[in-house]
């Protein structure tokens, strides 16, 4: 496994993404908490693009949980129909949105565990909510992030949760709140699973990785 960067070294890496972009943005489309909560749900296995693509006019007309019931499961996945997955989806938004209204007074928890809870929402998921919505430091770890923390050595682990833990160990906690979309964003444009543009990366001179494309 790749050793972790040392302390200065991931305070470059990080002074040099805020350089590029002070106030990185997620890129699913959402109004509200709940909006927000069902468009994560729906990422999983689908790209953002694709979510967006769905849900626009979705959320214009179901963006409570209440309105969603009111829409029914079968017009939801109308709607939904093109991202993976869809039919169990439908049914975890459904389950979701009922849970809500019944035990959370139709408002979306701020609380990780109250999060996982819900159908279809797990630890990625929760997180997500937490850091887009409530602004919490919360580390959601991809499939890009995974690949970009053990690639560079900024956030090595074995398994996501060994990931997140090295994020929040390591990273100074004045870049704690967005590290998950600069590290989420230069997996998705950068540093790609096949071919990464090391020679448009920012961070190419600290990183550890051995086989940087040229």
């Amino acid at each position: 496994m790749t050793r972790q960067l040392d302390y200065l070294t991931v305070r470059e890496v990080f002074t040099r993404f805020r350089g590029e972009s002070p106030e990185p943005k997620g890129e699913l489309e959402h109004v509200n908490a709940y909006t927000l909560l069902v468009a994560v749900a729906l990422s999983a296995q689908a790209t953002d693009k694709g979510v967006n693509r769905a849900t626009r006019e979705l959320f214009r007309i179901a963006d409570t949980p209440e309105k969603m019931l009111a829409l029914g499961e079968e017009a939801l996945i109308e709607h939904i129909r093109t991202i993976g997955l869809f039919r169990n989806k439908a049914k975890n938004v459904m389950k979701l949105s009922r849970i809500l209204i019944e035990e959370f007074g139709g408002e979306v928890p701020s609380s990780r565990a109250a999060l996982s809870s819900l159908p279809g929402v797990g630890r990625k998921t929760a997180n997500v909510v937490l850091n887009m919505w409530w602004r919490y430091p919360a580390q959601a770890v991809d499939t890009h992030i995974f690949r970009v923390g053990n690639r560079t050595g900024i956030a090595p682990g074995k398994d996501v949760v060994a990931v997140e833990r090295a994020i929040e160990d390591n990273v100074p906690v004045e870049f704690a709140l967005h590290a998950h979309h600069w590290l989420i964003l230069h997996g998705r444009y950068i540093c790609t699973a096949r071919k990464p543009r090391c020679v448009d990366c920012l961070i190419s001179d600290l990183c550890q990785y051995e086989e940087k494309t040229v």
